[in-house]
């Protein structure tokens, strides 16, 4: 296993500079700190730095995710880890990230400068620098709704989202609908994608008329509303599933003042199960993910990858919780 004086002979320098390099003293300047770091993880030192560690230390890695009021999507995810990786013993610092940090510093150097063992990521898109590190870092960590394939020291952890799919449009059909339209931001994100082609997957599963046309994705809610809803009331649509809970709220709100009844002339189907739901009027139907569950799933992947367990991915079961926004399908010209 790579040494201190491995890293001292690649490089050509003491052994004592090294170690003050890793350590962060204060007498290194930036770029020889730099230098040893990056050169410590191409040796694989990485493990054996993390195994002498008197500090056992995990983070969660948050971007572009409200976490820190309890009506936030990600504070049960975040407190469901903690739950299980608090009492294992890890310390859990909690990161808020931005494109300009990894662009500076990569995942692996970010994680050995800082001690950490292991992250669970929450909130990335494709577009993030650290997407393109984690198809061949070292240091093991799990995505939340990002899939990265091949690499062993990488896992995913998400809700099955064709089961939520195929558990909404199950429903409408039950009551009657064969119309069914389709609102989303935009499809740049994974898990918006996933979402998009897994409601095509549940229409063809029930025999339910798939049409593109009877879909509107926009990066803006607003743009949903003013441009695409209106389309898919005037094509008749009788349902409407909606790839978050904020959209499905803004689009019974919508119908309203355009004249609409909900549920009586549409029906509308949110996803996610935010604290909201419960509280509009009238109440949204959703699919729920358990985010308690998915944090505690993601420390056990992220346990599972430390001990060199290859874990690729965890899916936990989707929920639908039926409210007052769903209703028998009105009959429409």
């Amino acid at each position: 296993m790579t040494t201190i004086q491995d890293i001292a002979n690649t490089l050509g320098i003491s052994k004592g500079t090294v170690s003050k390099a890793l350590n962060g003293a204060s007498d290194i300047s930036e770029t020889l700190q730099k230098q040893v770091l990056e050169t410590a993880v191409e040796l694989g030192y990485t493990k054996l730095r993390r195994q002498k560690s008197e500090k056992k230390k995990l983070c969660i890695i948050i971007e572009n995710m409200e976490y820190k009021e309890i009506h936030h999507f990600g504070y049960e995810i975040i407190l469901g880890f903690r739950q299980i990786a608090e009492p294992a013993g890890f310390q859990v610092d909690i990161i808020d990230m931005n494109e300009d940090i990894q662009s500076s510093v990569s995942y692996d150097v970010f994680m050995l400068q800082n001690d950490y063992i292991g992250a669970f990521v929450l909130g990335f898109t494709p577009k993030d620098p650290w997407m393109k590190d984690f198809e061949t870092s070292r240091t093991p960590a799990v995505l939340y709704d990002n899939y990265v394939i091949t690499n062993p020291s990488i896992a995913y952890v998400a809700i099955d989202n064709n089961e939520g799919m195929e558990l909404a449009v199950s429903h409408l059909k039950s009551l009657g609908h064969n119309k069914i339209g389709y609102l989303s931001h935009d499809l740049k994100s994974q898990i918006m994608q996933v979402r998009y082609n897994a409601f095509f997957n549940a229409l063809r599963h029930h025999d339910i008329e798939e049409n593109s046309d009877y879909t509107g994705c926009s990066y803006y809610i607003t743009q949903c509303m003013n441009q695409h809803l209106p389309r898919l009331l005037n094509l008749g649509v009788t349902g409407i599933i909606c790839s978050h809970d904020l959209i499905a709220n803004a689009a019974m709100i919508q119908c309203q003042q355009l004249g609409y009844k909900v549920p009586e002339d549409i029906s509308i189907i949110g996803f996610d199960d935010l604290p909201i739901c419960a509280y509009t009027s009238p109440p949204i139907t959703t699919i729920r993910q358990e985010r308690i569950q998915l944090g505690k799933s993601g420390y056990y992947a992220l346990d599972s990858l430390m001990n060199q367990v290859s874990i690729g991915t965890i899916l936990l079961h989707a929920k639908l919780v039926v409210r007052q926004s769903t209703g028998e399908a009105a009959k429409r010209e």
